[in-house]
């Protein structure tokens, strides 16, 4: 920077010492610190400088806090959201991801409430989104950065529940069709247990207690008397769509596959895109600590990024962290259920609930011993609860991080996974000395007797045996290959034992996975720049199994106009789906649009059953197209084929043109980041969305790209990507999105989202002397 950086000074009651924070050309905040209680301090206040409406709105809505703001539109989600706080013991809970966890977070939450204060003081500094809605930011308890659990990531309650409504009405093997099982396992249901008297209403609970908020006129007008009209803000097909769309990229590469002799660690974690970014970058220096790289906004310390020593990146993995279980009810007293010998008393707990506008609400929670009730049914005498590792200490999502941030080596990494309980993950860690490491981590129930696919009785014959000890959790260390690398696909070693306690059996397709491994075992020695080109990469392994198919279909048939032209479109295309490519606006509105769906068809008749299966397991309808074998022949296939083909062609001519040339992927699918707000501003008022920005890929390709069927909107994928030269910090590069602020009037709220749709990166720099060079505000804390 050749220009001054601009300067600003705040004194701040609870700062011990001098702190600055140095912000970049690109909004990455670098703070220094003469501490570690002033550091996280600053963390909390820098966080909330940047995204205090989106703080604000996640405290309120994971502690049942939105209707005291909204109306009685969000009590029920406030209601739902309550039932999954952790309601434990605190001692344990505190230590159970580093022992010094309460200290960060007490300085973290007086770090926020510090910028809050400063906000009562010049109002004016208030994100826009507040003066909208004529709220304002609540203070911060300690306990509120880990009592929340329901922003998570678990899985597989809302899963069991669909699995058994798919049986009642079909059988296991059409449930493959939304989620294909491995290692393979045929599910029946427990004795006592009738799959047809699982309701999909038992999901309700869960989704609405996990669902964003969403801000509507009919739903902030919503009066007392239609609270419970607002259960079901969010289909049930949005959630599973989700679980499918949450997933990552990453992989560590040992020096000597590099061109620099240094390992090189990439990581994209992939969620919903939103405006402002789940994520957020930001530098913390204090003597001990020097870290840089992402996490969530609203918890101290970071996730993915590096230290002084250690590079570390995160993907989801398929471990089973929930069960449904399923209680008869004492006959003339449904406040009891059947557990072993005798009835235990559904504990009932009543709360107090502020609503807008009206007085304080009081509602009823209720509980087994397993967790919360989903589900009763008085005429059946039969209650639906369920068990998450969410009820166990140590749980709140991503903290575990506290203590493997501060590491100095490989080794040292994975001794400190059993702090990390929530979400199940991949981890990937590098270090100076040249070690690469793959560790499974998440806290994982031990089930003695089952595999925990579908729901179970409640009566005591299925409980957890504890969890599976962190270190007999898969992990790998400098493997021959000289990397490891992970995108949610199922990675159980082939030689794992059997009968070890089953880990998890739903994954992502392989699609992701298979690409990025071919990559990085070709002889090629590996770069900053190819690892950047594999996080952008947009090559299709469903349109190089399709499109090999209908060549062959089409060298054995006769092929009307319309095929011809596609096929001739189709032939010689590399399988890359490039926002420019015309085969790849063809090949995908084809095969979301028409193949796949007439395959559902054909393989799932009812169309009740057609809509739990969505959007559809895409390796098992890749084998049923691959290999017709017994479930139906080559011929009704190659004819399935070309009929979708040649409605595809005239859905691409209807959408995009009746010249294919001109066909262009990105003209239909682009990415919108739309601010929760942004359906009750009135027209004429300041856009708060960002885009929408035409990108290449699907949910299929490395860079994920997931849409909405409807429109091919944009709305999953990776939102932060890391790329990290390992010992020569100053050379790695990142890049977020849409921007680093949360703030509408910040020059960062959306600066970052074009390069990120064409594939760039910035830098994400390390040095002081490198910062120096880029900082554009210097903000200096000083003690009141």
């Amino acid at each position: 920077m050749t220009d001054a950086p601009a300067n600003t000074t705040f004194r701040l009651p609870g700062l011990e010492a001098r702190a600055e924070i140095r912000i970049d050309r690109w909004g990455i905040p670098h703070i220094k610190a003469e501490n570690e209680k002033d550091l996280f301090f600053v963390q909390g206040f820098n966080a909330a400088r940047d995204r205090l409406w989106q703080l604000d709105l996640w405290r309120k809505r994971g502690l049942g806090l939105l209707a005291g703001d909204f109306g009685p539109g969000y009590l029920a989600q406030d209601h739902a959201a309550r039932h999954f706080l952790y309601r434990g013991d605190m001692a344990p809970e505190w230590t159970a991801y580093a022992p010094d966890t309460q200290a960060i977070c007490t300085a973290f939450a007086a770090g926020i409430n510090a910028y809050v204060r400063l906000c009562d003081a010049e109002p004016a500094r208030l994100p826009p989104e507040f003066d909208l809605f004529g709220t304002r930011p609540s203070r911060w308890e300690p306990a509120d950065v880990v009592r929340i659990r329901s922003h998570a990531l678990t899985r597989n309650g809302i899963s069991e529940i669909l699995r058994a409504n798919i049986m009642a009405l079909a059988d296991a093997e059409t449930d493959l069709l939304r989620f294909e099982l491995a290692p393979p396992v045929s599910p029946r249901p427990e004795q006592g247990i009738s799959l047809a008297d699982i309701p999909l209403a038992a999901a309700r609970l869960f989704k609405l207690a996990t669902a964003a908020v969403t801000f509507d006129k009919a739903r902030l007008a919503a009066p007392l008397d239609d609270v419970w009209k607002w259960t079901d803000v969010t289909d049930l097909g949005d959630i599973v769509q989700a679980i499918t769309e949450e997933g990552s990229n990453n992989w560590a590469v040992h020096g000597s596959r590099t061109e620099t002799g240094r390992p090189i660690l990439a990581s994209d974690p992939h969620r919903a895109h939103a405006v402002p970014s789940l994520r957020y970058l930001v530098h913390l220096e204090a003597p001990g600590l020097n870290a840089i790289g992402t996490g969530e906004p609203t918890a101290p310390g970071i996730s993915l990024g590096h230290n002084d020593r250690i590079g570390f990146g995160l993907t989801i993995f398929g471990a089973d962290q929930e069960d449904v279980y399923v209680y008869e009810t004492k006959d003339g007293d449904w406040e009891r259920y059947r557990y072993g010998d005798g009835w235990k008393k559904i504990t009932r707990v009543e709360e107090r609930f502020p609503v807008k506008g009206h007085p304080d609400q009081t509602l009823t929670l209720s509980f087994t011993r397993h967790g919360p009730i989903l589900h009763e049914d008085r005429r059946k005498r039969q209650v639906i609860a369920m068990r998450s590792v969410w009820l166990s200490p140590g749980s709140a999502a991503y903290l575990g991080s506290l203590s493997y941030m501060r590491c100095a080596s490989v080794q040292g990494f994975s001794e400190t996974l059993e702090f990390w309980g929530t979400p199940s993950v991949n981890h990937v860690c590098a270090d100076v000395d040249g070690n690469i490491g793959w560790f499974t981590a998440g806290f994982t129930p031990v089930r003695p007797n089952w595999e925990g696919l579908l729901p179970v009785p409640g009566h005591g014959s299925h409980e957890w045996d504890g969890f599976i000890p962190a270190d007999q959790l898969p992990r790998m260390r400098n493997p021959p290959d000289g990397f490891v690398a992970s995108a949610n696909e199922m990675n159980l070693p082939a030689d794992r034992d059997p009968n070890a306690p089953s880990i998890g059996h739903e994954w992502a397709e392989v699609s992701r996975a298979e690409r990025i491994k071919s990559v990085l075992r070709t002889g090629a020695r590996q770069t900053l720049k190819t690892s950047m080109a594999l996080q952008t990469d947009v090559y299709s392994r469903p349109a190089a199994i399709i499109c090999g198919l209908l060549e062959k279909t089409a060298s054995r048939q006769a092929l009307d106009e319309r095929q011809k032209r596609a096929t001739e479109l189709l032939h010689g295309w590399d399988y890359c789906l490039e926002g420019t490519s015309a085969p790849a606006a063809l090949f995908e509105i084809w095969w979301m649009k028409h193949l796949r769906p007439a395959l559902l068809v054909r393989f799932a008749p009812n169309p009740i059953v057609r809509q739990l299966l969505l959007p559809g397991d895409v390796d098992r309808l890749l084998a049923l197209l691959s290999q017709p074998g017994s479930h139906w022949d080559a011929g009704e296939r190659d004819t399935m084929l070309l009929s979708t083909l040649s409605a595809g062609f005239s859905d691409c001519e209807t959408r995009l043109g009746s010249e294919p040339a001109l066909w262009r992927w990105g003209d239909v699918h682009r990415a919108l980041f739309e601010h929760a707000a942004s359906r009750i501003k009135t027209a004429g008022e300041t856009d708060w969305n960002v885009g929408p920005l035409p990108i290449g890929g699907s949910r299929s390709t490395p860079m994920h790209a997931g849409y909405r069927m409807g429109d091919f909107g944009v709305n999953a994928g990776a939102s932060v990507r890391l790329v990290l030269d390992i010992g020569d910090w100053d050379n790695s590069v990142c890049i977020n999105t849409p921007g680093q602020s949360g703030d509408p009037r910040s020059p960062h709220y959306g600066d970052l989202s074009s390069l990120w749709s064409k594939g760039e990166y910035v830098p994400l720099l390390y040095s002081d002397a490198r910062i120096a060079q880029e900082t554009t505000h210097l903000i200096t804390l000083l003690p009141a």
